[in-house]
């Protein structure tokens, strides 16, 4: 099978481990920087060109797109999907979960749990916006933000305001949630491959932060899920459609709430702490979709400090 990875960075950790094991399982594989591919629309004839060569022939393709890319990325990821190629998360599953807005409407249809959100664009419904969502503390997102970039805790309502009138002056979309002071600033990380969880880690911020984010100090160790827990992750990611996902989620009194899902999660951490091969997962998920499996056994990757 011959896989593209749309990917800005080849040395990534996530990336180079989907390449080696893709290698070892006997496929072809190549890195496509999303921003050097271009493309030609036209009845009859879709096509991509990166760095002057025609890109066909492709099987599958796993998108790896940042946020900074996420525009031109999912419009190259589109092209594919229109030329016939495979992916585990289309380009209409990455701007659903990408917007975390989106996504968690399209999640409370479902029925799963999250904290309590609110948003509003009018500076005169701030005060009515924030009592829908009740007391503080309130938690402040930037609504495409991401590794806990643009996330505020405000402890107080005059904070809360002082907040959103700063993201209102930068032109900024956000939201507004309830904090689940319960969590103690732990989360899980659920990933999802297909229709199962196939690794778990609980993350735990470092003293004095609410952001159990591992770009922020945060450690992290394998979680057990319970049956429910799993129940639900799986249910996000098909809800948004998507095929490879990190589910994040909190443990509350009244059960487990879904922070977000993301469509492109790393697998440093992940495999770090649970010493399972989700890259491997990955591509094996990849050959049963896409059809043409290869039979080649893959190995569990040991646990690394």
């Amino acid at each position: 099978m011959k896989i593209a990875i749309l990917s800005r960075n080849t040395r990534l950790y996530s990336t180079q481990r989907l390449v080696d094991v893709a290698r070892e399982r006997g496929h072809v594989v190549r890195v496509l920087d999303p921003l050097r591919c271009y493309v030609r629309i036209a009845p009859g004839n879709m096509s991509i060109r990166y760095k002057g060569k025609a890109v066909k022939g492709i099987d599958a393709v796993i998108p790896r797109i940042g946020v900074t890319s996420t525009f031109y990325g999912t419009a190259v990821l589109r092209q594919l999907e229109m030329m016939g190629v495979y992916t585990p998360n289309s380009s209409d599953a990455v701007l659903s979960a990408r917007d975390k807005l989106r996504s968690l409407q399209i999640l409370a249809a479902k029925g799963l749990d999250m904290p309590a959100t609110v948003f509003g664009d009018n500076p005169d419904d701030t005060a009515d916006v924030l009592a829908m969502l009740g007391e503080p503390p309130h938690v402040i997102k930037l609504n495409e933000g991401s590794q806990g970039t643009g996330v505020v805790l405000a402890e107080k309502r005059s904070a809360s305001q002082s907040v959103i009138e700063a993201f209102r002056g930068l032109y900024a979309n956000f939201l507004v949630q309830e904090f689940i002071a319960e969590a103690k600033g732990t989360d899980l990380r659920c990933f999802v491959v297909g229709k199962k969880v196939v690794a778990a880690m609980q993350r735990e911020a470092v003293p004095g932060e609410f952001r159990a984010n591992i770009h922020r100090g945060a450690t992290a160790q394998a979680a057990t899920l319970s049956a429910e827990e799993r129940r639900i992750a799986v249910q996000a990611a098909a809800a948004l459609g998507l095929g490879v996902a990190g589910v994040d989620m909190l443990r509350s009194k009244r059960g487990p709430l879904i922070l977000e899902v993301n469509a492109s999660p790393g697998l440093e951490g992940i495999e770090a702490s649970t010493g399972v091969d989700v890259a491997g997962a990955i591509i094996q998920f990849l050959e049963a979709e896409a059809g043409t499996s290869v039979q080649v056994p893959t190995r569990r990757r040991s646990q690394r400090a």
